[in-house]
């Protein structure tokens, strides 16, 4: 088997700097929701040790000294150009996992061994020509080494010029990369197992798949078990051609500004509950009961704190945005308690399966059935964007929704934000 992974670099910041050249070459950061924390680096902040995750508001000092600029989170774009390069990169394979919004899997068997980083070359050029994303290829034997020979080629390890096919590589010399690199770069190996194989002294990628994997087992996991096979060229992990359904929809978000009415409350939980509502139908799922909660700021030691969630069963399983909606709204107006700033809210799906597999309930009256209307609300908002139907339950000024200061027009899916060329 051969497998690669194709990665976009930076992929925020690069689909920003496709619509504003300029860009290119200037320290920059993408921010998260209400332009709190770093969720995307240029290549010059990295070499700034600005770390993932860090709030902007520690950076500014950082940022007036080398000029950092800061950009919020532009999800439709984003969303927009991942599915664009996926395009491209579906071409090349008739078998492709799409694992992220910036990389996926490709299955090359069948193709001659000896022209594969020709090919990555060639992936490299297409995508960065026809979407103008820059991206990295790994290839190998197994998808866990070929997400190893990703990182190898982002960080120009083994000659790599982009394109690291690990294939191409002895077996002395493979083996002395892997002893240079820290285990916790192998896909899978987060915090928390690299504290456990440190304390079995294993540190490198050479110890981990050298060592005993039923004693990984045994003190881990039979999923770091795996891990440790596909190391040493043993497929262990088969491609995804459609991503497994989730087991729980949640759509949460904190507000721009506090909030205490609880009217406005109502219009936040109303628009999240949407947002999951259009994510159950697009999966052909039916939820059993709904989650609402609402919180203050924890962080606040000014403000008296408040947190309660409540899930409300539902008689009927359903994906009708009305009685989701419904639903939520009922479950808030238990929880709620005036004389608290609300600095978030969220709204869970949960208990889900299948539409085809409905059970009936024998002394409930039928819900109604309106599949035609959330059909038609769901093509217009995709057609026309998001928010272009939906209940009056959610309001029209929206005081509370996050900050985006400094986000950039939607180029590719908004009419009247299409880029012009003078």
């Amino acid at each position: 088997m051969t497998f690669a992974l194709v990665d976009g670099n930076n992929f925020y910041v690069s689909c920003e700097r496709v619509f504003n050249p300029r860009l290119e070459g200037r320290p920059m950061v993408v921010l998260s929701n209400n332009d709190g924390c770093v969720v995307a680096r240029s290549a010059e902040v990295k070499a700034l040790d600005v770390k993932m995750g860090m709030p902007w508001y520690q950076l500014k000092d950082l940022a007036a000294r080398h000029n950092i600029l800061a950009l919020s989170s532009n999800y439709p774009l984003y969303a927009d150009m991942s599915n664009r390069m996926m395009g491209v990169l579906g071409s090349y394979s008739p078998e492709q996992e799409i694992y992220s919004i910036d990389e996926c899997f490709l299955r090359l068997d069948g193709f001659a061994a000896d022209g594969l980083a020709a090919m990555g070359q060639r992936i490299r050029r297409q995508v960065r020509q026809w979407v103008g994303i820059p991206v990295c290829v790994g290839i190998a034997a197994t998808k866990t080494l070929a997400k190893l020979a990703n990182h190898c080629a982002k960080k120009n390890l083994a000659g790599a010029d982009g394109v690291c096919n690990f294939g191409q590589i002895r077996a002395d010399e493979l083996t002395a990369l892997f002893d240079r690199i820290q285990v916790n770069e192998v896909w899978g190996v987060g915090r928390r197992l690299t504290g456990t194989l440190a304390g079995m002294g294993i540190a490198t990628v050479r110890a981990l798949r050298d060592a005993d994997p039923a004693l990984i087992r045994r003190e881990a996991s039979v999923v770091l078990e795996r891990t440790v096979r596909e190391l040493r060229g043993v497929s262990c992990l088969a491609l995804e051609d459609v991503a497994p359904n989730k087991q729980q929809i949640m759509s949460s978000r904190s507000f721009g500004e506090y909030v205490y009415a609880l009217a406005d409350l109502e219009q936040a939980v109303s628009t999240y509950c949407a947002r999951a509502a259009e994510s159950l139908r697009r999966q052909r799922s039916l939820a059993n009961a709904v989650q609402v909660s609402i919180r203050t700021n924890p962080f606040s030691e000014r403000q008296p704190q408040y947190q309660r969630g409540i899930t409300v069963p539902l008689t009927q399983a359903t994906s009708d945005t009305m009685r989701l909606t419904r639903a939520a709204l009922l479950g808030l107006k238990r929880i709620y308690r005036p004389g608290f700033a609300y600095q978030k809210a969220g709204v869970m799906l949960m208990d889900l399966h299948s539409e085809d597999q409905v059970q009936g309930v024998l002394f409930a009256a039928a819900a109604p059935a309106r599949p035609a209307l959330m059909d038609v609300i769901d093509r217009a908002n995709a057609r026309w964007g998001g928010g272009t139907l939906k209940l009056a339950s959610e309001g029209v000024k929206k005081p509370w929704q996050m900050k985006r200061e400094w986000v950039t027009p939607s180029y590719t899916t908004r009419w009247d934000e299409l880029p012009r060329v003078s």
